[in-house]
């Protein structure tokens, strides 16, 4: 199960819906061996495309020195469809390299009847995908 705050789930739907028609993306670190997610960072989908994200490579390298640094890992990587359900696709399964994180999807496409946004959480490790129930708190 993913535990996340209110203003983190917050502040990644704000991020899809600015982003979209394009894809957003990021991730959301958080102190190693924790399972925390405490600090959001909005990446740019390099690849600037409405069906496609691609974390620029220098940023992500500085990411990770900085998460290195401050003993962090990445708890939540996360990005946006803008045309599909909040599934990941079988790129986005075929990319997902830090198997102790919780792969976010959230749609800004209507695609359920519910509402302009999907948000759902998955685990992917060695192409498995399984999606685990979100639950959203006030603080930890």
């Amino acid at each position: 199960m993913l535990t996340i705050t209110q203003e983190l789930y917050d502040r990644i739907v704000a991020h899809a819906r600015e982003d979209h028609p394009d894809e957003a993306c990021g991730v959301v670190a958080g102190p190693a061996g924790s399972g925390r997610p405490e600090r959001f960072v909005p990446m740019l989908n390099a690849a600037r495309s409405p069906t496609f994200y691609e974390f620029d490579s220098k940023d992500l390298l500085k990411l990770y020195r900085e998460m290195d640094d401050n003993d962090e890992e990445p708890v939540i990587v996360y990005h946006s469809h803008t045309a599909t359900e909040a599934r990941p696709s079988r790129t986005d399964i075929s990319l997902a390299s830090e198997p102790g994180a919780h792969y976010v999807l959230v749609s800004t496409a209507d695609t359920d009847g519910l509402g302009d946004f999907q948000f759902r959480s998955f685990r992917i490790v060695d192409g498995e995908v399984t999606e685990e129930e979100v639950e959203v708190v006030e603080a930890y």
